[in-house]
């Protein structure tokens, strides 16, 4: 049975590249559309409850739209669902990412003029030219020292997770301004060029080579619990979102697997290498 969450079709109407396995639906190419706002929730059904999100500038597919609510597909982990019409744009072509934890767009290449939007890291921008010690964009100016080219990634997940410290847990969250724990490991892992689903079930079964139980960690080891993601900053300590701590924090690790285990979540059911 295919997984809902990343099956781009609905009971209406389905991308072209699923003929022949669905019957009773419409067929579309859809169209090639990005997110306009700091983040929208991405949601199993129009009104419902919220999966993912996906940050300003990512690149979605839409396949309908009815009612004010857009059935995308996102580009960056193919990951399917319902976010309101208005939080898209006509699909422009993205040249930087914002590799600061946040930043704000100014109307102005000046960071006394008025700011138009705060975003979150990872967010995409297109560059359109550069003013002093700000890169100019359709939306305004960013600070050049946010963002890097998309062609230039980071490479240490951990301390790409490091950068979120404090950040809100938010259950389905992607962004600085809320994230859970698997979206600050996707986080972690797509700004170093590593492609990464959305879901800690899928990242548990896709991500990284399993390691027998009692091997020692390493930096950028992937711990896993039913439902709960936790990445390795050294042999003693790891780092996650979580409900816990209601945040981004650093924990022992021996602590913290005893403290899941013992609030009802269960042992570590992997541990995996990147």
């Amino acid at each position: 049975m295919s997984d809902r969450r990343r099956t781009p079709a609905n009971t209406r109407v389905a991308l072209s590249s699923l003929r022949g396995t669905h019957d009773g639906v419409a067929f579309t190419e859809g169209t090639h559309a990005q997110i306009a706002v700091p983040f929208a929730d991405l949601c199993a059904a129009p009104n419902g409850a919220r999966d993912r999100q996906c940050l300003y500038g990512e690149a979605v597919t839409v396949i309908e739209t009815r009612d004010g609510w857009s059935f995308v597909q996102a580009a960056k982990d193919d990951y399917v669902g319902y976010l309101h019409e208005s939080a898209l744009i006509p699909a422009r072509t993205p040249t930087h990412w914002l590799s600061a934890p946040a930043s704000h767009l100014y109307e102005a290449p000046d960071f006394k003029s008025r700011d138009r939007v705060a975003l979150s890291f990872g967010s995409h921008l297109t560059v359109t030219g550069i003013s002093g010690r700000f890169l100019e964009t359709p939306d305004g100016f960013i600070p050049s020292v946010h963002a890097r080219p998309l062609s230039e990634t980071a490479s240490d997940p951990a301390a790409i997770a490091e950068l979120f410290l404090g950040t809100p847990y938010l259950w389905g969250g992607n962004s600085r301004f809320g994230i859970d724990c698997s979206g600050l490991v996707q986080a972690a892992l797509i700004a170093c060029g590593l492609p990464c689903p959305g879901d800690s079930d899928m990242q548990e079964a896709e991500i990284g080579i399993p390691l027998p139980t009692g091997t020692s960690p390493r930096r950028n080891d992937l711990l896993f619990w039913k439902g709960h993601v936790a990445l390795i900053l050294d042999d003693t300590t790891l780092i996650h979102a979580n409900a816990h701590h209601m945040a981004v924090a650093s924990e022992d690790i021996a602590s913290a697997i005893t403290r899941i285990q013992d609030q009802g979540d269960g042992p570590v059911t992997a541990h995996k290498r990147l």
